[in-house]
């Protein structure tokens, strides 16, 4: 009988010689290559091929195993349509490719998985002015196509989702040690209580379907300029969601390079500076979101590899000191653009 991964450890049996019959079932059959890429989530691999079909010219593939029960195959279907649609429009993405009887999400054996085009490059210059004038100008596109349609099964970033829900998971399944417990949960609090008097600031903002993990690492670049990757956590929520991630440093430079996205963006959609009150209360949203994530994973035996400092006291102490000065930049004025 054929053995089922642990909820646990669900890559147990994701050996390389399934990930080669999955891609030999879709047409694609590999030479023997493997190379496991960057990906915590999901596991992600460069397979060099041997035969394939018209839909693949080059001499390599990326393929993706999505990790099981996080999203439903309709969640991750409008996640490839997304992506679809904006390469159609000749935006800079890696979207699935369409396979076999013209599926882009596949299944073989326990795993679902999609198979993309490699694209190489090297990470963006964000201390360079033009650069990020040049990615806002892409997410800008993407933003414009996002706004035309609504996801209808995938989620949206709200304060319950990355905010209240995964701080009272992580109360209940005692992962705050017990001495800082109490302080965590504090802290927390008020930092929830800051979120929303930013998001009452900001009044009535628009949403739309977003890359929703817009940070450096998921970009590419090559001397014809950015393509933007993984689109695996994207959601609906505000414009400023995809933008706030590649800002750095301290406020005048974050508005300084703020205003170097926006010469960009705002030459295909126009923004809301009223989202602008929101800036902080994401990045918190982020933080807490980020140490639920790991939690919920600490059963894979690849994040405690990966995040050997998670969940020492040390982390969590860590932890209240960053909210508390989320808690105070969420009381100032947001950023003033020129």
């Amino acid at each position: 009988m054929k053995k089922k991964a642990a909820p646990d450890t669900p890559y147990a049996t994701l050996t390389p010689d399934l990930v080669l019959d999955a891609l030999d079932s879709t047409g694609l059959r590999g030479d023997g290559r493997l190379l496991s890429l960057n990906s915590f989530e999901n596991r992600v691999y460069q397979a060099w091929i041997e035969d394939a079909d018209a839909a693949v010219t080059a001499s390599s593939v990326v393929a993706k195993f999505y990790r099981p029960g996080r999203w439903t195959d309709a969640q991750i279907l409008e996640e490839h349509a997304f992506t679809r649609d904006l390469a159609a429009r000749e935006i800079p993405v890696v979207a699935p490719l369409v396979m076999g009887k013209g599926k882009t999400l596949h299944r073989f054996g326990d795993f679902r998985f999609a198979v993309f085009p490699r694209r190489g490059g090297r990470a963006p210059e964000l201390e360079n002015r033009d650069t990020l004038e040049w990615l806002g100008r892409f997410i800008g596109r993407i933003h414009a196509v996002g706004a035309s349609a609504r996801f209808a099964k995938r989620p949206a970033l709200d304060i319950d989702s990355f905010g209240i829900e995964p701080s009272d998971w992580l109360l209940d399944q005692n992962f705050i040690p017990d001495d800082l417990r109490d302080a965590w949960g504090s802290v927390v609090d008020q930092a929830l209580d800051g979120v929303e008097n930013c998001y009452e600031r900001a009044g009535q903002f628009a949403t739309l379907r977003l890359h929703g993990d817009c940070h450096a690492g998921n970009v590419l670049w090559t001397d014809d300029g950015p393509h933007f990757v993984d689109f695996d956590d994207a959601r609906s929520g505000p414009a400023i969601q995809d933008l706030w991630m590649l800002l750095s440093g301290d406020r005048d430079a974050m508005a300084m390079q703020l205003d170097d996205v926006l010469k960009g963006y705002q030459d295909f959609r126009d923004f809301d500076h009223r989202e602008l009150h929101l800036l902080e209360a994401l990045r918190t949203l982020r933080l807490i979101h980020y140490s639920a994530w790991i939690a919920r994973r600490w059963d894979d035996p690849a994040f405690p590899a990966a995040f050997p400092w998670f969940n020492t006291p040390r982390y969590w102490q860590d932890r209240i000191l960053e909210l508390r000065e989320q808690i105070a930049l969420m009381d100032e004025a947001p950023l003033a653009l020129a």
